[in-house]
């Protein structure tokens, strides 16, 4: 039986959240789940509906959740519904959402950097970064996060603060309750994935293994 993905977007344009949703649906086509997609927050409303679905994968940016909407989605993961995406589709959807982003793991603080950034892999033996070099160098946005310290951290990268540099998490895994949830913080523009095919592979790998 194919696995069930819900993928919904909106928010901020500057993360080309319908183009994001598109090339989420056709990668998890590919490997076998049938996709849902919505441009409505109403889509969270209810969290049976929710629970129906393998994995959700959010592509929206500094939206709002209402209050019952943060706890139909909670509720769904820690049921057992997988929660996965990228970037600020997912680190930086809900800011004022306390218990969505304790579930994330993190959320977006800035990016005051733009270039650039070596990115280590913390766990070379990890099956979801076996098609990662041990370091690679990527060019975009790099995050500064708040960040669980609890977190199965997967990449990482150097971030200087200018009186010195912090390791920062740029990929994670995590439970919640029964859910499981990945995090990836690569990918400001869905075009920087064509040119690191690699990194594209690794979040999609994330989504089928946050999967139920």
């Amino acid at each position: 039986m194919a696995k069930s993905a819900l993928i919904f977007y909106g928010g901020w344009d500057g993360h080309f959240p319908e183009e994001m949703s598109l090339r989420f649906e056709s990668s998890l086509r590919e490997r076998g789940h049938e996709v849902t997609r919505s441009d409505s927050l109403s889509c969270l409303d209810d969290a049976d509906s929710l629970k129906a679905f393998d994995v959700i994968v959010p592509c929206w940016t500094m939206g709002e959740l209402t209050g019952d909407q943060e706890s139909a989605l909670c509720e769904a993961v820690r049921a057992g519904t997988g929660f996965a995406g990228a970037h600020g589709g997912m680190g930086d959807a809900f800011r004022s959402a306390m218990t969505y982003n304790e579930m994330v793991g993190g959320r977006f603080v800035a990016h005051p950097y733009v270039g650039p950034y070596t990115v280590r892999v913390t766990q070379p033996g990890h099956p979801l970064t076996h098609g990662l070099a041990e370091k690679f160098v990527y060019d975009s946005e790099q995050y500064y996060l708040h960040v669980d310290p609890g977190l199965n951290v997967l990449l990482s990268t150097d971030y200087d603060l200018g009186c010195g540099t912090v390791d920062m998490p740029a990929a994670w895994t995590r439970k919640w309750g029964n859910g499981r949830v990945f995090y990836c913080a690569l990918g400001h523009s869905p075009k920087e994935y064509d040119d690191h095919p690699a990194v594209w592979d690794f979040i999609v790998a994330g989504v089928c293994w946050a999967s139920r």
